[in-house]
This record gives C-alpha cells, sequence and structure tokens, in this order.
C-alpha cells in the first residue's frame, strides 16, 4: 500500500520506473519518497575494487541518480577472483571504465562519472560539492584518513568499508555532529599511514568482499533514505569463519586532531 504522502512522489515516475523500483517502493522505510530521494542523490566511491565492485552494482540497481568513482587502477588478472564487476578481456583497463560501462548497462537512467585518479591531499573539499554520501572501500590508512578529513570539513556522511583475509568492517561517520566519532577518532595517528595489509600479502575470501561492499552499499541508501537506525558511531564487525557478526559503539575522541575539540 503507497501512502497519500509517497503517492506525491510515486506519480512523478514513469510506468517503467514504478516497476523496475517496486520493491523498494512497498517497503514502508523507504516508499516513493525514498526512492525519490535516491534518484536525487550524488554518491562519491573512492575505489573500484574488492569492495567498490558490488557497492557500484548494488548502487546502480537501486536508482541512486548519480556516482562518481575515484581509481586510478587498471584490472588484472588477479583482481577477477573478487572484483565482479570485471572479467577477463577487461584486462588492462581502467577500473573506472569498465564500471561505469557495467553500471549503465544495469541501470541506463544513472549519471556515472569517473576521476581515473588517485586521491591525495592535493584534492580539494570542493570534491564534495554536492555530494550526499561518501562510500570509501579504499585499501590504505592515508586515503581513508585523507577522505575522513575531506568529509568532515563538508560535513558529508562516510560510510567506510575494509576487509582482510575472512573479516570485514564497517562504520558510518559524521564527526561534525556531538557526540559522534569521526573515523580518526577509530584509527588515530599513532601508526604508519600506509602499513595495510595487501590481499596479495594475506589473501582475501572473495564472497567476503562482496558480502562487505554489499554491506556498504545498504548503508549508503540508509544515509540516502533515512530508513532504520541510526549508523553513525556504530563499527559493525564481521567475522567470516564463525560466521558471526558484533557491533560496537566507537566513542568520540576529544584529543582527535580532525573532531576534537581542539582541533
Amino acid at each position: 500500500m503507497v501512502s497519500n504522502v509517497d503517492s506525491v512522489f510515486v506519480e512523478t515516475l514513469s510506468d517503467q520506473q514504478l516497476e523496475r523500483y517496486a520493491r523498494h517502493i512497498v517497503l514502508k522505510e523507504i516508499g516513493g519518497a525514498g526512492q525519490a530521494r535516491l534518484a536525487r542523490a550524488h554518491v562519491l566511491l573512492v575505489g573500484a575494487g574488492g569492495i567498490g565492485c558490488p557497492a557500484i552494482q548494488y548502487l546502480a540497481a537501486a536508482g541512486v541518480g548519480r556516482l562518481t568513482v575515484i581509481d586510478d587502477d587498471q584490472v588484472s588478472l588477479s583482481n577477477l577472483q573478487r572484483q565482479v564487476l570485471y572479467g577477463v578481456d577487461d584486462i588492462g583497463r581502467d577500473k573506472v571504465d569498465v564500471a561505469r560501462e557495467a553500471a549503465c548497462r544495469i541501470n541506463p537512467e544513472i549519471t556515472f562519472a569517473t576521476v581515473p585518479q588517485r586521491l591525495t591531499a592535493d584534492f580539494n573539499v570542493s570534491l564534495l560539492d554536492g555530494i550526499d554520501v561518501v562510500l570509501d572501500g579504499c585499501d590504505n590508512f592515508m586515503t581513508r584518513l585523507i577522505v575522513n578529513d575531506l568529509c568532515h570539513a563538508a560535513q558529508v556522511p562516510l560510510v567506510s568499508a575494509a576487509i582482510g583475509q575472512f573479516h570485514g568492517q564497517i562504520g558510518t561517520y559524521r564527526g561534525w555532529e556531538d557526540g559522534k566519532p569521526c573515523y580518526r577518532c577509530f584509527v588515530g595517528d599513532a601508526h604508519d599511514p600506509d602499513d595495510c595489509d595487501s590481499c596479495s600479502e594475506v589473501g582475501v575470501l572473495g564472497a567476503m568482499v562482496g558480502l562487505m561492499g554489499s554491506f556498504a552499499a545498504m548503508e549508503a541508501i540508509r544515509v540516502i533514505t533515512g530508513f532504520g537506525d541510526d549508523p553513525a558511531g556504530k563499527l559493525h564487525i564481521i567475522d567470516g569463519l564463525a560466521p558471526s557478526m558484533r557491533t560496537i559503539r566507537l566513542p568520540k575522541d576529544p584529543a582527535c586532531s580532525t573532531c576534537g575539540t581542539g582541533s
């Protein structure tokens, strides 16, 4: 059943869109209003690798109106075990180009922009102009902290996901709000920013990457539509060996150099 409020938004959708997104629209937590918010939304994804691939697929399928993906890497044979947007014929091509083609096959109605560069501290906060949520699936602390600081400066929610071997973690950060931590509150500054175990060194279960990328897409959709509980300040930790999932609350660090009281 469609509510009176949702009927206003449903009337703006074409017959094809009503059919395409019917399973969203009938969810009372999303409805026509939520689907309209998805259509107007702009998501920035940092990384088109293991986490980015399924996230791109599900965000495109969900009808997110605009996707922008930043990644400077090319498809390699070793990617194909877990990065499901790519095939053998794509080896050597820029990931962002292949991702754009795949996403637009899934949903030709979306707009997909590519930034074939590595995100560095040289990027200005204007990168986030018009962005509703950032989904970070990169593989090193330096980039994650740059993304965090940009999101904090622009006051754009950050969904950050990471994976290694059989384990994954994901959180949503809005550190500019009272009592809400940023990503730096979680990891701090006392580490080597380049010190992240790579998949080539420690291995990773391909299906686990798919799980985390899908989870990240769900959290981005949560931010846009507002369904369910507020995710900010929660860290979800998934153990694929057990298997199990637990959720912990992250405290805001008053001494955080990004969002602390003295920053």
